[in-house]
């Protein structure tokens, strides 16, 4: 911007050029602004809103055609609820500029409720209606496999959830294959896209085990892709499990609604997917330690008892252990001769005195004092005298020889 000032001198006329510097057309700007609108009342929805640690609060507020940015300084002392994206307010401030980045804004002194933003209430309708419909009902949401090899992500090539999805992979050293299926996911565009990929990997790579669809943190608007029809009805019609992950943690899209699972973030959403694979690989591991520490335990035990064996008389003087043997051996068989002996020298006196015990009760011995043993003719020894007749015959045995007789006479008594 400039001004030429033009003056005489000496009869010649001359002109001179008013030049700004940024910095000087910028405070100027701030100046008529914050003069011309010292106070105003703006309506407008909510968008992007943002609370920092300092106490400032700094948002959007937009309507269908236009936005302008917003702060409010102090946001605690201002603010008597909980403002979020899509909420229709009316806000009392002043119009200034932020000469630094060329910007004007509102500073908002006071903030009122005027309802529920047009985006919102849309957002609410359309969340009415598939959950009447039953696309938000746990019975019908598919589980995500436990072992998952196949990944589908359904995201914008260039945004940071695809490098957020990825990296948490790598790191997880995940050992899974993905398939990635580039869209768009902010736009009229975005709408037909997603719908459109998730078709598309469901009627030709049936094998991927789960899908992850979603994008990067934004306004409400940059998330409104995920807060469609044609969108929500295709990630419930996926036959392949859904993970939906849009935005941050806070953010909730109607497509989160209808995914048989929602994630916080794409990073969270890459861990979820292979939370299972990676649990098992910990527990693979935890046991294959355990079995290495087992095996370990084992070699270093029977090592220290070779030690002790190796160190023993039986591999340094193992002549020793036969030598003393042989002579334990002689030593028994001294003792078995003279146990035997000892046996035999008993036995044979416990005979004698037997054989002597029975000579002396022996027929033979009482033979030999004299008498004699007569046995009728039946063989029968004759005791009395009562069981002859004269005339009988008998045998008379003597302690050398017998001989036979005849009865002449019997005397009883």
């Amino acid at each position: 911007m400039s001004k030429e000032l033009e003056f005489d001198f000496n009869g010649e006329k001359y002109s001179v050029r008013l030049i700004y510097t940024v910095s000087q057309i910028s405070n100027e700007i701030k100046h008529v602004l914050e003069g011309s609108y010292p106070e105003i009342w703006l309506r407008g929805e909510i968008s992007n809103y943002k609370l920092y640690g300092s106490g400032h609060a700094y948002f959007s507020l937009k309507d269908e055609n236009s936005q302008i940015k917003a702060v409010i300084f102090d946001a605690q002392e201002i603010l008597t609820f909980k403002p979020h994206d899509g909420m229709e307010v009316l806000v009392r401030g002043r119009i200034s500029s932020y000469p630094k980045r060329g910007e004007y804004q509102i500073i908002v002194e006071s903030v009122e409720n005027f309802g529920i933003g047009g985006l919102a209430a849309e957002f609410e309708k359309l969340k009415k209606k598939l959950e009447a419909e039953g696309y938000f009902d746990e019975s019908v949401k598919i589980e995500i496999p436990k072992l998952v090899n196949k990944i589908g992500v359904v995201t914008s090539r260039d945004g940071a959830a695809l490098h957020d999805i990825l990296k948490v992979l790598d790191n997880l050293n995940a050992n899974v294959e993905v398939l990635i299926y580039p869209v768009r996911v902010q736009g009229k565009e975005a709408e037909k896209e997603i719908p459109a990929a998730l078709r598309y990997l469901n009627e030709n790579h049936k094998e991927l085990d789960v899908l992850l669809v979603g994008r990067g943190g934004g306004s409400i608007e940059d998330l409104w892709a995920f807060n469609t029809e044609p969108v929500a009805r295709a990630v419930f019609d996926s036959k392949i499990p859904v993970i939906s992950c849009v935005g941050h943690e806070t953010d909730f899209t109607i497509a989160d609604f209808a995914a048989d699972m929602r994630a916080p973030t794409p990073s969270a959403a890459a861990e979820m997917a292979v939370r299972g694979k990676t649990e098992l690989k910990n527990k693979l591991g935890n046991m294959s330690r355990a079995l290495f520490d087992g095996i370990n335990f084992i070699y270093e035990d029977n090592t220290e008892k070779l030690e002790i064996l190796s160190s023993s008389r039986a591999f340094v003087k193992p002549y020793l252990i036969y030598e003393d043997k042989i002579k334990y051996v002689g030593e028994l068989g001294e003792r078995l001769r003279l146990l035997v002996k000892n046996i035999f020298a008993l036995k044979k006196s416990a005979a004698a005195n037997l054989s002597h015990k029975l000579y002396l009760v022996s027929p033979l011995s009482v033979l030999k004092r004299g008498f004699a043993v007569v046995k009728d003719e039946s063989g029968n020894i004759v005791k009395k005298t009562k069981a002859l007749s004269a005339g009988d015959n008998v045998s008379v045995m003597l302690s050398a020889g017998n001989f036979k007789a005849r009865v002449e006479e019997i005397k009883n008594g």
